[in-house]
């Protein structure tokens, strides 16, 4: 079953570029998704076709109307009566890989791309099924992060990327980050690939892809190993890498 996405959006020019190239292009001329885009300044009805006004209590800054964005969502939920409405916005959840997989389970998407200083919370509140967020910052819009969102989504879809392994092995997807990757020539700049790659033995190359994968997480995302349990062997891993850091430590002092 093809999966279907649609963006409420000022800017619908921003979402048709990003389905114009690489995977989303390629989703749609499998006919693996639709991508589609509604406009609120559509559901207007005054000659500006105006969309936002003051915010009430004062403060810099506009605020996208209900009227506009609630004719937009109900359309798109007209025409994807299963839709699961989400809206981007530094207020919400926060996005991890994880959560990529539950939320493709929901074949129709509608993701709202607010804009200003973000949509009147009654919209939110009565009109959205979920907020989210791709991190702590705050960007001019929702376009972005939803082109992030379904870019993640799209590369979990059966049948997109020619390897679906190599989607299972990318970071984030067992919570560690990837491990280093290398391609011909062998040498640059006299560095060498290591030697353990060009061995022919897969078992060892697994095995050092894991630890370097620990490794990596370890020195700079520490966080995401110490929010997950682990196997008995990447438990090892860690404990191991963690004694060889404090003894480089110890030694430089």
């Amino acid at each position: 079953m093809a999966h279907a996405f649609t963006v409420i959006t000022l800017f619908p020019e921003f979402v048709e570029a990003f389905a114009q190239v690489g995977l989303a292009r390629k989703a749609t001329s499998l006919g693996l998704l639709q991508l589609n885009t509604l406009n609120p300044r559509d559901f207007t009805h005054d000659a500006r076709r105006t969309v936002d006004d003051v915010s009430y209590g004062g403060g810099p800054g506009m605020v996208m109307q209900v009227a506009p964005l609630r004719a937009a969502i109900r359309q798109a939920r007209a025409s994807l009566p299963e839709a699961h409405v989400i809206y981007l916005s530094p207020q919400g959840r926060r996005l991890v890989q994880a959560d990529m997989a539950a939320l493709l389970q929901c074949p129709q998407l509608v993701f709202v791309a607010g804009r200003y200083e973000g949509i009147d919370e009654r919209v939110v509140m009565h009109d959205v099924d979920a907020e989210w967020s791709i991190g702590d910052y705050v960007l001019s819009g929702g376009e972005l992060p939803a082109m992030v969102l379904m870019d993640g989504l799209i590369r979990l879809i059966p049948g997109v990327i020619g390897a679906p392994e190599s989607a299972i092995a990318e970071s984030f997807m067992d919570g560690l980050l990837d491990f280093p990757h290398y391609t011909r020539p062998e040498i640059i700049d006299g560095q060498p690939v290591p030697p353990v790659l060009l061995s022919g033995n897969h078992l060892a190359i697994a095995r050092w892809r894991l630890r370097e994968a620990v490794r990596r997480t370890l020195v700079r995302r520490p966080d995401l190993l110490e929010q997950a349990s682990h196997p008995v062997e990447i438990a090892k891993i860690i404990r191991e890498i963690t004694t060889e850091i404090s003894q480089k430590t110890d030694d430089r002092t």
